[in-house]
């Protein structure tokens, strides 16, 4: 029997809640040569009972069972056990569309330098709910700059990568914790040309309580970790040794990463995903991160624009909440940190801020 075309890596530790749709959304795709292994990572859910289900109902379907891990080393043992030219990545609480394997292994075969694609996303909550659409930057330059900004322009578990990119570039690294993608892109693309197809290949459901929110501090020191060892091999064509288990505000500092930058990175963070959460009308996740904002403030100066943003999220938040007093406060103190702000017509901001819909459209 020949190997797959294709071997698409999943990692789920107690996901029962969306496995199901996950699943089916790669074996309902309009390509079927491809090997479906899943690393089932220690979970104590139904997770187990769920993909034995899949495994005796799908030959392509191919389970593993292990101790808890984490995820970096699930994804090298799925990579590591993959039969396919090329590996598709897919996360457990997501939902790939329907022609999304043929679309973006029809763009590799025929570009053969690009060793990394990703593709546009839907995003959805909890319940499945369109809340916008995320169009990507394609062409190669523009990513790279789009790296170099420490921007985020490609989205993990709508990427398929060729097993020999993956391969050659050394897997995926722990210390990087819960920012082991963008560790592993910067790498490949210092080999390969990088692009994200236009079409939607995914739609990416984002809740409060998913890794990015949770972790979203360490996220962010990784990944500055990731960038600035990237610039040392730019420069020097080696990385320099290290043994970091994790990576720290300390080893940040050796490598040259400013406490200002350190502060402006985590502030940018945390005022995106309150923007996320105020979406999906989290409020307890937001006022979280906007706390975690102040504290971080106390700590050093932020960037005027992040700043006012968490504060304006925060703003409108309260008013959700019926707090008007706490909302025209910091309504205040954004346009005091970033005086911009007022000079927008009232009326408009007012709407921005203040509106009663929950909905959100793109």
């Amino acid at each position: 029997m020949s190997d797959p075309v294709a071997s698409v890596v999943m990692s789920v530790f107690n996901g029962e809640r969306f496995l199901r749709e996950a699943i089916d959304s790669i074996l309902s795709q309009s390509f079927s040569d491809f090997e479906f292994i899943i690393i089932n990572d220690g979970s104590t859910d139904r997770t187990f009972s769920i993909l034995q289900s899949y495994e005796k109902s799908d030959p392509r379907v191919r389970v593993h069972e292990q101790e808890n891990k984490g995820l970096p080393e699930s994804l090298n043992r799925g990579c590591g056990l993959a039969q396919g030219k090329y590996i598709v990545r897919m996360d457990a609480d997501d939902v790939s569309t329907p022609y999304r394997i043929e679309r973006q292994i029809g763009f590799l075969e025929n570009h053969e330098k690009v060793g990394l694609l990703g593709g546009a996303l839907e995003v959805i909550d909890a319940q499945g709910k369109r809340l916008f659409l995320d169009r990507p930057l394609l062409e190669d330059e523009p990513i790279r700059a789009a790296f170099r900004s420490f921007s985020f322009p490609l989205n993990h578990p709508a990427v398929v990568m060729r097993k020999q990119a993956f391969d050659a570039s050394g897997g995926y690294r722990a210390q990087f914790m819960y920012a082991e993608d963008n560790d592993l892109w910067l790498r490949i693309i210092e080999r390969w040309r990088v692009a994200n197809l236009a079409d939607v290949v995914l739609r990416k459901r984002i809740h409060p309580t998913q890794v990015s929110v949770c972790h979203l501090r360490q996220q962010v020191l990784s990944l500055l970790g990731a960038y600035a060892l990237s610039l040392a091999r730019q420069r020097h064509s080696v990385e320099p040794p290290h043994q970091e288990p994790v990576i720290s505000e300390e080893f940040l500092e050796k490598l040259g990463v400013s406490q200002a930058s350190r502060q402006g990175a985590l502030a940018s963070a945390y005022a995106a995903w309150m923007g996320s959460m105020s979406q999906i009308s989290q409020d307890d996740a937001v006022l979280q991160l906007f706390e975690e904002t102040i504290a971080l403030s106390r700590s050093g100066p932020l960037p005027r624009s992040a700043l006012s943003d968490g504060m304006l999220w925060a703003a409108r938040t309260y008013y959700r909440q019926g707090r008007f007093a706490r909302s025209v406060f910091y309504l205040g103190r954004a346009v005091l940190a970033r005086p911009i702000v007022a000079g927008r017509p009232l009326k408009r901001a007012l709407k921005f801020l203040f509106r009663k819909s929950q909905a959100y459209t793109d």
